[in-house]
């Protein structure tokens, strides 16, 4: 498993390449938050968490990624499970932290949409961030 890369995954890369084209700008692996997110929007203050579904054990039933193997099944239950665990507590923890946390599976990043409706969120989060503060262009023009 010392094999399998953690950084700069093909989904990842796509995500990343999107976001860019869109006109985000982000850090990569955030080191100083809990599970060092893939993808950290400090603007939005939020992170974006790129899954393997079969890593961090994706339960949609259209999924096909995310099957256990049929050799040592018990290994790969445990792997996976405890694999998903720790994701829940990071994600508990960012958002303890203040930090919007939004997930994107491996399954989802052909789906044009899905990634369309993640730069939404963005973009919303942007709105709902700025609206109000002194400063902001909405407070100025009103």
């Amino acid at each position: 498993m010392s094999l399998v890369k953690q950084k700069n995954t093909r989904p990842e890369l796509v995500v990343r390449s999107f976001l860019h084209r869109q006109g985000f700008r982000f850090r990569l692996h955030g080191k100083s938050l809990p599970g060092k997110p893939d993808i950290v929007l400090p603007k939005y203050r939020a992170v974006i968490l790129v899954h393997g579904c079969f890593w961090h054990g994706h339960k949609a039933k259209s999924c096909k990624l995310s099957r256990i193997p049929k050799s040592h099944i018990e290994f790969w239950t445990n792997k996976i499970s405890s694999n998903f665990t720790r994701d829940q507590a990071n994600i508990g923890k960012l958002k303890t932290l203040g930090w919007k946390v939004l997930v994107i599976w491996e399954c989802e990043i052909g789906n044009m949409e899905k990634l369309v409706s993640l730069v939404e969120q963005l973009r919303q989060m942007d709105i709902t961030a700025t609206h109000g503060k002194p400063g902001s262009r909405k407070t100025m023009l009103q």
